[in-house]
């Protein structure tokens, strides 16, 4: 198969030992993440061959980071080197009936600088066959945004597969235009659209019926809904996709999924997920699977959809922003092995 891209901004991970809240820290645990990065690395995991592009500094962090990305087998021959500073994000993980909080330090980073004709998308979509962008990178800047839309235009002239994760981030979206204007645009370009139980409802006023997410009910059938609205706005997308994650508590979360695939409609199994580890990420586990899943499983969209509720279901247990699993892992859980025991 062909190779994979996907375009965002990776940052500096820093987070309390444990379960510490912010006040209590006198040390913080470092790592690497990013949306467009973490589905990367689930598919370098996965066996795929993928690229990921970015710009980072030109300093030690910068060098770190790449490091990182290499060392979880995702190529890097197109990042851009420049701009004063890696972004960081700051994690409280949170725990029983206490949420995480996430505090971001990413304005003036060297992707947020990024403008359209930094990159030569010809050259990043050469023996490429899918792109992956989220609706972090449009929210970080004007420039993202811009350089964004110029990747997916890129991208569709060599008919290569779009597709996108809403990913509504309202602490993003202050450059000054709303996330509706900038992302139906984008979208509208796509062939492949995920969102969580929200994000439609967020950017673009669509409302799963009868659905109380605060109170934890995420059941299948209003999102079909969704799926529909969506398709009904977006003609482009043949393919949607909705993550369902009914939040019991933080430590305590039952999740799911659907797939809409013009016109059908499919639902994942339900996974009880207790304790959880770590979910950040989840998410990008998720269309990490899918996009596996799509290609590996071709006519197959149940399996595909499963495939991807599977190993985002395993996200939950590994610290960190990155799916640590294989495929081997991912079709134990799919075939009904959920025990835990011990692999000898």
């Amino acid at each position: 198969m062909k190779k994979i891209i996907t375009f965002g901004e990776i940052m500096l991970r820093l987070a309390p030992p444990g379960f510490q809240r912010f006040t209590q820290a006198r040390a913080f645990e470092a790592a690497y993440g990013g949306g467009e990065a973490n589905v990367a690395i689930s598919l370098a995991n996965f066996g795929e061959d993928v690229e990921y592009v970015t710009r980072l500094p030109k300093n030690e962090l910068g060098d770190a980071c790449l490091m990182s990305l290499r060392a979880s087998g995702v190529q890097t021959g197109h990042i851009l080197r420049g701009g004063d500073r890696l972004g960081i994000y700051f994690l409280e993980t949170g725990a029983a009936q206490r949420a995480s909080k996430v505090i971001y330090d990413r304005a003036g980073s060297s992707f947020a600088a990024i403008q359209p004709g930094m990159i030569d998308w010809d050259s990043v979509f050469d023996g490429a066959d899918w792109f992956h962008w989220t609706g972090i990178t449009p929210a970080v800047s004007q420039g993202a945004a811009g350089a964004c839309l110029e990747a997916i235009r890129a991208a569709r002239k060599r008919g290569v597969t779009v597709s996108c994760d809403l990913n509504y981030r309202a602490k993003l979206w202050k450059w000054g235009k709303p996330a509706g204007e900038v992302m139906s645009e984008l979208v509208s370009l796509c062939d492949i659209a995920l969102g969580n139980e929200e994000d439609a409802e967020k950017v673009f006023g669509i409302k799963a019926p009868e659905a109380d997410v605060a109170a934890g009910k995420v059941e299948s059938g209003p999102y079909r809904f969704v799926c529909d609205a969506l398709a009904a706005q977006f003609p482009s997308l043949k393919t949607i996709a909705v993550t369902l994650r009914g939040s019991f508590s933080a430590s305590h979360n039952s999740w799911s999924g659907v797939l809409w695939q013009t016109g059908q409609f499919f639902v994942a199994p339900t996974y009880d997920i207790l304790p959880i580890v770590d979910r950040v990420g989840g998410g990008d586990a998720f269309m990490g699977g899918l996009i596996y899943g799509l290609r590996h499983f071709s006519g197959d969209p149940q399996k595909a959809l499963a495939f991807a509720t599977a190993a985002a279901c395993l996200k939950h247990s590994i610290p960190g922003d990155f799916n640590a699993v294989s495929v081997a892992e991912v079709e134990t859980l799919m075939g009904g092995d959920a025990s835990g025991r011990v692999s000898r």
